[in-house]
């Protein structure tokens, strides 16, 4: 989707004009300029977010969620969180204007700081934004911090993601991030449940993720999800299965190199393919996205 007239981009988005005057592109969040409208704005996706997301969402977000200052009326404050995270996991949350250079993005993951949106939609955005805000970081992202599993997985991404960029790598391990931390489910308690924060931060594919026909879940495969592409503008076509959140610390221990060599040498996977050693968990009927697909050309 294409900006519009009044779209009003941030950081890295907005050219030169979003760029701030630190190196590390962090900002003051500057909490107390909230304007009520603002809080408003938070306080109608919280109300709407929990009470989706029992039955749906991963225990660790739960957990978090529980012991996090996050409150539903107002948008939280950086320093009562980082105070909370660090006891607990070590890490804490930086405000950023938006969008930053992934270098910069992955020297702050390294070294346990989580990089969040200053800024929150406006109150006619509510259920679509081109750029993660602060209600997509904060609520989406910083409850899984809280779980150790998740807190060394996002420290070892940052790593990765400095070396992938020296490998020439760099789009194989997106798919990875992209297919866990925003967009990943896992199996609990006999069900599938939501840990990716583009997900949890999405009242409609918090829906979609687990309820709808159309896509595809599949389990797990790191060199298949490192060749699969992903939509950036709808609703997966394809959702990855961990058998447990505790997976995520093998594949921090992992030496990608010589995957990235693999994977490199075969076809790039579009985002509704199912192969033939796929673990199918549901095969979907991609009903959604052929409709999408009239409706475009409609137009």
């Amino acid at each position: 989707m294409s900006a519009t007239a009044d779209t009003v981009l941030h950081g890295l988005a907005a050219g030169e004009a979003g760029r701030p005057d630190s190196p590390d592109w962090t900002i003051p969040q500057n909490w107390a300029a909230y304007t009520p409208q603002e809080h408003a704005t938070w306080a109608t996706l919280y109300q709407r977010q929990m009470a989706l997301l029992p039955g749906r969402a991963c225990e660790a977000f739960v957990d978090g969620m529980r012991r996090l200052p996050i409150e539903p009326d107002r948008i939280p404050d950086f320093e009562r969180l980082s105070e909370v995270l660090m006891r607990h996991t070590g890490w804490q949350v930086v405000a950023v204007p938006g969008l930053v250079p992934d270098d910069v993005f992955f020297e702050h993951l390294a070294h346990r700081r989580f990089p969040a949106g200053q800024f929150i939609r406006r109150a006619d955005q509510l259920d679509y934004l081109q750029e993660p805000d602060v209600f997509h970081d904060v609520f989406g992202h910083v409850p899984m911090l809280m779980h150790p599993v998740m807190a060394d997985f996002i420290q070892a991404y940052g790593h990765g993601g400095l070396r992938a960029q020296r490998l020439g790598a760099l789009d194989m391990l997106a798919r990875v991030y992209w297919y866990t931390v925003e967009f990943g489910l896992v199996r609990e308690s006999g069900a599938l449940r939501i840990y990716g924060a583009g997900i949890v931060s999405s009242a409609s594919e918090s829906r979609f993720c687990l309820e709808s026909p159309s896509p595809h879940r599949l389990g797990f495969d790191l060199a298949r999800v490192m060749r699969t592409r992903y939509r950036i503008d709808d609703f997966q076509q394809t959702y990855f299965v961990l058998d447990r959140l505790d997976d995520l610390l093998r594949l921090a221990e992992i030496d990608f190199a010589p995957l990235y060599e693999q994977v490199s040498r075969l076809d790039t996977l579009s985002a509704d393919a199912v192969l033939p050693q796929d673990t199918v968990i549901t095969r979907g009927d991609g009903r959604y996205h052929r409709q999408r697909a009239l409706e475009l050309q409609d137009r």
